[in-house]
């Protein structure tokens, strides 16, 4: 009876459910405790600052600017920060993000060859110091250090003689004009649309183009003040996305910076303390009360002119391993230096607490490998693998990376080049092996099963698959040539030493 009455209500019947439960509300208030931990308000909350404020709200142009400086100075002065930005760039990049020119899915090798004399040289580079690589590992440290790095391109004339007409600048994220942000007003063929510190946008969300000073602002050197619209295609804007709608990266030393600092400040009072504990030695103490202290002026002398005993030196400084000589009846209290306790395990916990806030292993930030067995340490490098490719192919291969290919291709077209299927294969640096003893057999063994590639295996070593097989090819063809077998040779020796036995030709069907 009671579900006829529900239906009835709920399809337009007049009768109200007659059995329906009632709802009781409860109500939160201040100071309560609520369902969820999190979300209790109260004196053991008071200390969380809770914010609805979207990314762009949270990280303004002033915190933006306060986190730069501070992990620079951290970076310049702190050995754990110095460390940590090495070895976070160094593991995305390494010796280069390398790359295969293709056309419909095979290499290119005329392309690849111009690509190669461009971004292999000098010649790619708008300041002429470094080839792709050397940028790659200036713009990863950008990222870490200062939160996000801004790429520029940047035209050539036919006449500077360069294999392609574009080169790269690689600026910092104070280039970008944080003042730039609000409504833009549709004039001057303008659409319309928003800026967010710096980075313009279309009424739909398309990014446009970015408000760049004209120089640094912490720049030594005087040149044009204000700011000068990029087209957003001339620019690859490179930073780690933590959030939705997020447009400015943030430095990956925010969450450690103040435990760095704490930790840093700590060290320091220690040494201070030892140092201390360590000059002052004894304290000489006679049975004169109102008698001067040896070596130090009376205030009670007009001018300050009163005569110093000459007789024993003055106690107005301290030395390491200092005794002062004593008057007969005179006796020596030597001071007890205080124990620094609980040192090694502070300095351990601090240091494990900031290579996880960087997302670094222990071992690697530290260089502290007394605790560290085989199988714990390949474990915690295998997770770190893991999150270095993320920051390769979710982060800087996408930004970075595609921002050159896109750039290449249209210099291709510039050039009067045919550039359809053309694109190009990004291969990450290859990563040391742990235990290459079992390592090897593993990627044989999924080769000869199918389940992967020379190629593949190749460019998880970091390597270029058409080099390899190039090289590894010529190889065979000298070593064929000149009657040498080895049993590392697969087309002739068995994986167990054994010679390969080729099959008889059948005759019968003329094979």
């Amino acid at each position: 009876m009671a579900r006829q009455s529900i239906l009835g209500w709920l399809f337009g019947g007049r009768a109200a459910p007659v059995d329906a439960p009632k709802t009781k509300v409860i109500r939160v208030g201040r100071g309560a405790r609520a369902e969820y931990d999190g979300a209790t308000e109260g004196r053991r909350a008071a200390g969380w600052r809770r914010s609805i404020r979207d990314a762009n709200g949270e990280l303004t142009p002033r915190a933006q600017r306060l986190l730069r400086s501070t992990a620079r100075d951290l970076v310049r002065n702190n050995p754990f920060a110095a460390r940590g930005i090495a070895s976070i760039a160094g593991s995305i990049v390494g010796t280069g993000i390398t790359f295969q020119v293709y056309r419909d899915g095979k290499i290119d090798d005329r392309l690849n060859a111009l690509a190669r004399r461009h971004f292999d040289t000098t010649a790619c580079d708008a300041s002429g110091r470094h080839d792709l690589y050397g940028l790659q590992l200036l713009a990863a440290r950008a990222v870490v250090e200062g939160g996000s790095a801004v790429i520029r391109r940047r035209y050539r004339r036919v006449s500077d003689r360069l294999p392609l007409p574009f080169q790269i600048q690689v600026l910092e994220a104070d280039y970008i004009d944080p003042s730039r942000t609000g409504a833009v007003t549709a004039t001057s063929g303008a659409t319309g649309g928003y800026s967010i510190y710096g980075i313009q946008f279309s009424p739909i969300g398309r990014r446009e183009g970015y408000w760049l000073y004209n120089t640094h602002p912490g720049a030594v050197t005087v040149g044009r003040t204000g700011s000068t619209f990029v087209a957003a295609a001339d620019i690859a804007h490179v930073f780690r996305t933590d959030r939705p709608e997020q447009e400015h990266g943030a430095t990956w030393f925010a969450p450690v910076i103040l435990r760095m600092r704490d930790f840093a400040d700590f060290e320091d009072a220690e040494l201070t303390r030892q140092k201390l504990a360590a000059a002052y030695v004894g304290v000489v103490t006679g049975e004169e009360v109102d008698a001067p202290i040896p070596g130090i002026v009376s205030d009670d002398d007009e001018g300050g002119d009163a005569p110093i005993d000459e007789e024993r030196e003055p106690l107005d400084y301290l030395e390491p391993g200092t005794f002062q000589y004593a008057r007969p009846g005179e006796e020596v209290t030597f001071s007890t230096p205080p124990k620094s306790d609980g040192y090694p395990d502070f300095a351990k916990v601090s240091t494990r607490a900031i290579a996880v806030g960087l997302g670094l292993p222990y071992e690697e930030l530290s260089g502290d490998l007394s605790n560290v067995s085989f199988i714990s340490g390949r474990l915690g490098r295998l997770s770190y693998r893991r999150d270095v490719q993320n920051w390769q192919w979710l982060m800087f291969i996408p930004q970075f990376c595609g921002s050159v290919e896109r750039w290449f291709i249209e210099a291709l077209e510039f050039l009067g080049e045919d550039t359809r299927g053309v694109t190009m294969e990004w291969t990450p640096p290859a990563t040391e092996m742990l235990d290459p003893s079992q390592e090897v057999p593993a990627i044989r063994d999924a080769i000869r099963a199918g389940l992967s590639t020379i190629s593949a295996e190749a460019r998880k070593r970091g390597e270029d698959p058409d080099k390899f097989l190039a090289e590894w090819a010529a190889d065979a063809e000298r070593l064929d040539a000149l009657g040498l077998t080895f049993d590392s040779d697969p087309r002739k020796v068995t994986s167990v030493g054994n010679a390969v036995t080729l099959p008889k030709p059948d005759n019968a069907k003329g094979k």
